[in-house]
């Protein structure tokens, strides 16, 4: 998040709009990939905010690898979400309205690796077993998945 970093330099925890995307990544068990928050410690979905001059897709490729130790090979577009459902105020006070591309992959490599600046653990949930701990913007995300399964 070097981007928004260097802006909240600038203009504090004032509300923003972050642009950015996210992946539901599925493995063959048709699980879901979690990962619990470092700064909340709420379950969401690998995923971030873009850089500038990054697309949507090269940004969901590098906020997965970065946060998961996974490359996915292929996206699938699925939704864009954006709207009042999409409000958060983190830990730090900073506020934010999130417009977020999200993407499904069930084709991805590597060794699966906990970024220890963003999250405390990962891990794929049977999709009946999700946990109610949800960060507000992954919960938004999951429950539309969710209810179209």
């Amino acid at each position: 998040m070097g981007y928004i970093l260097d802006l909240r330099k600038l203009i504090g925890p004032r509300l923003i709009l972050i642009t950015g995307s996210c992946v539901l990544i599925l493995n063959e068990s048709n699980e879901l990939l979690l990962q619990k928050r470092a700064d909340n410690g709420l379950w969401g979905v690998p995923g971030g905010s873009m850089e500038p001059g990054e697309t949507f897709e090269e940004c969901a490729l590098r906020e997965t690898e970065e946060e998961t130790g996974l490359r996915c090979r292929t996206l699938e577009f699925w939704k864009a979400f954006s709207g009042k459902d999409m409000y958060i105020r983190y830990p730090n006070g900073d506020e934010a309205f999130i417009a977020s591309i999200a993407y499904l992959s069930h084709d991805y490599e590597g060794t699966m690796k906990v970024q220890e600046e963003e999250a405390s653990e990962q891990r794929f949930f049977p999709l009946s077993e999700i946990p109610e701990a949800l960060d507000p913007i992954s919960a938004v995300i999951l429950k539309t998945y969710l209810s179209e399964q």
